[in-house]
């Protein structure tokens, strides 16, 4: 039985290896310290951080998350720990909450390897403060413990730090702030927070921001899965299910259901979607039709909630991400139970000599394999299940998407009309898992864009494992980039998107010549350090008029023909023709330029700027990376998978994406 722990409250714990999960409804930092017997740490190697994720008995994920799963080993730390410090603190120079008291209260559980919840405790009554210690295990007369703390701080990592006696707190907790922001920045962008006006969003679980982009997502500790779609997962009835909140950054909705309930065992698959609902929901979505006694209902599209076909697909396309992601990591975390349960029990059989030999040993080792077997064939069966309805939901979703965000070989393109309104959101392309390749979700970002993108133009492997040289690269993502700056002007109303050009050294022109050609540019490409002084200057006075007219409360005073559309910026070949001024100005409009409407798209590979030492690394940190061929370099906002990102690009051959720009270079002109 789960004790429900209050603030100072302490309970035994009987398990050695455990998992500490935390769900906090908005990206956080989770941080384990080891202390002494007086709860002294005694320097930065005994801190796991998202930094330094590994330390003796303990796995931290490796950057913000809303949910998370710490693994925690008592055995194997070391003999003068006393004391292990789950910490928890928000990140630091986002956009996100900068005070607990703005979010959710965050949910702290302590688990066995198999799910069981052991002890459980909410940290209420935080305000002001930015960081807290959440909970402790501590050892006492050979025996361990867990005790609730909730002791917050409101000045964040470094004043927790040091009150837990940390001579280097300051330098501890700037590292551990870095190493979160590189993290985020490598992150798809998560759905936004619901509005005011009722919950535009599909209803489903949260769980973690992401891992460390082009590493392997950590896994700290399995649990036993639990489908997205209800079903029971491979331990049997009675799994406790984890606590999940909403979307990260949005408040507790009270009314809202968060979590369906699982059918009987072997009964059909439940599509009702009970998460996309709320108390108050917009016009009711498609329904499907009857399904037949015994079958799943057949999926349809724009079942989520949502105030317009549009968002609703929106918010669909979300909830399969959101689906797939979780789906997989149960299947992953029910193979490293079963692969931890089968190793222990090897173990066990070889720790006793009278077992080592003979016939007794070998059966006891094959009966340890078939245990693993038959978990991992349990867990691939639930998995394929929910593979399955996604792929059927898939089938029928895509096809359904508006131009925005289709693929370039949908035949929504085939009726293009340029539009009235902005749309919700951009597709840059398609996400996939290794265990579900047929599968691929949209990867939508919301508009008007909060991040510039970089086309990453450096020489790479693929995710197939093939090898693409520097110069095909360079022409590939240009290619890219002419895909991505198209869509944009054909998803934007007349007028509403002006798309720049800095090619110093004439390199893309080739791939620029569908912009050049239909006339959609404001100029022709910059050339040479002169074109690159022209258009840097003209684009950052024009940030510097928008900030001090919005920030005055006089946007009525802007000089008269201004150009209030938004702007992007297409840079190739950095830092090529760039001179320390132009660098200076790069920076300034990747940070500043997206809130007062400039948005830059960089071309470029990152190694050519290594001259610039960690000066640029802030810009690269800002952009979201993209590449030019399918590569697994992203990683979802809730448990942090690798994802394979592939581009959306036009097909060869086709003419789509000439028919699509005449026809935006002609409504300009009427509109001009």
């Amino acid at each position: 039985m789960t004790a429900e722990l209050v603030r100072g409250q302490n309970h035994p714990l009987s398990q050695a290896r455990l998992e500490i999960r935390i769900s906090a409804g908005t990206p956080i930092v989770a941080v384990a310290a080891l202390g002494d017997e007086n709860g002294r740490i005694h320097g930065a190697e005994w801190v796991a951080h998202p930094g330094a994720p590994t330390q003796p008995g303990l796995e931290v994920p490796r950057q913000a998350a809303a949910d998370h799963r710490l693994a925690v080993d008592l055995d194997a730390v070391p003999e003068a720990v006393h004391r292990v410090s789950v910490l928890l603190a928000l990140p630091v120079g986002g956009t996100g909450p900068v005070r607990f008291g703005a979010v959710a209260a965050p949910f702290v559980a302590v688990t066995g390897l198999d799910g069981g919840e052991v002890a459980s405790y909410t940290i209420t009554g935080l305000e002001a403060e930015s960081a807290v210690v959440a909970l402790e295990l501590y050892r006492r007369q050979g025996a361990w413990k867990v005790r609730a703390v909730g002791q917050g701080y409101a000045g964040g990592l470094a004043e927790l730090l040091t009150d837990q006696h940390l001579s280097q707190a300051h330098q501890l907790a700037g590292s551990i702030n870095d190493a979160v922001s590189q993290g985020l920045a490598r992150s798809v962008q998560a759905p936004p927070p619901r509005t005011a006006d009722g919950d535009r969003s599909r209803q489903t679980a949260a769980p973690a921001l992401g891992q460390d982009q082009g590493g392997t997502a950590p896994q700290p500790g399995p649990v036993p899965p639990v489908s997205p779609y209800g079903g029971q997962p491979p331990g049997g009835p009675g799994q406790p299910a984890p606590q999940q909140p909403s979307y990260p950054g949005s408040a507790p909705d009270p009314d809202a259901v968060t979590q369906p309930s699982a059918p009987t065992a072997g009964g059909p698959i439940d599509y009702s979607h009970p998460r996309r609902q709320n108390a108050a929901p917009p016009p009711p979505p498609p329904t499907a039709p009857p399904a037949a006694p015994g079958q799943p209902a057949q999926p349809v599209a724009g079942d989520a909630t949502g105030w317009s076909m549009e968002e609703r697909l929106y918010n669909q396309v979300w909830g399969m991400f959101e689906d797939l992601a979780r789906t997989t990591a149960a299947y992953r975390s029910a193979v490293d139970f079963a692969e931890s349960r089968m190793d222990k029990e090897l173990e066990q059989v070889l720790s006793d000599p009278r077992s080592r030999i003979g016939g007794q040993g070998d059966a006891a080792r094959e009966a340890a394999r078939a245990r693993h077997t038959q978990l991992v064939a349990q867990a691939r069966e639930a998995l394929d299940r929910d593979l399955a309805q996604l792929a059927a939901e898939a089938d029928v979703v895509e096809p359904a998407l508006p131009p925005a965000y289709a693929r370039w070989d949908n035949p929504a393109w085939h009726g293009y009309r340029v539009p009235m309104e902005i749309p919700m959101a951009l597709r840059l392309g398609d996400l996939h898992l290794p265990e579900a390749d047929r599968i691929r979700i949209p990867m939508l970002v919301r508009l008007p864009l909060e991040r510039g993108l970089w086309i990453d133009s450096g020489a790479a492997g693929s995710s197939d494992g093939s090898f693409t040289d520097s110069h095909t690269m360079s022409r590939l993502a240009m290619e890219t980039a002419v895909a991505h700056a198209a869509r944009l002007l054909a998803v934007y109303p007349a007028g509403e998107f002006t798309v720049h050009v800095i090619d110093p050294a004439g390199s893309g022109a080739q791939p620029l010549a569908p912009l050049v050609q239909t006339g959609v540019l404001a100029a022709p490409p910059a050339l040479g350090a002169a074109g690159v002084a022209d258009v840097l200057g003209r684009l950052t006075q024009r940030v510097d008029l928008v900030q001090m007219a919005v920030r005055g409360g006089a946007a009525d005073s802007l000089p008269p023909g201004f150009d209030t559309s938004q702007q992007l910026l297409i840079v190739n070949d950095f830092p090529h023709g760039f001179d320390d001024r132009a660098v200076n100005q790069l920076r300034y409009l990747a940070d500043e330029g997206p809130a007062f409407g400039v948005h830059l798209m960089m071309v470029a590979d990152r190694e050519q700027s290594s001259g610039y030492g960690p000066l640029l690394d802030p810009l690269w940190r800002s952009l979201l990376r993209l590449t030019p061929v399918a590569d697994d370099h992203l990683a979802d906002p809730w448990v942090g998978h690798a994802w394979t990102y592939e581009p959306s690009l036009v097909p060869p051959g086709s003419q789509v994406l000439q028919r699509v720009l005449s026809q935006v270079a002609t409504a300009r002109t009427k509109f001009t």
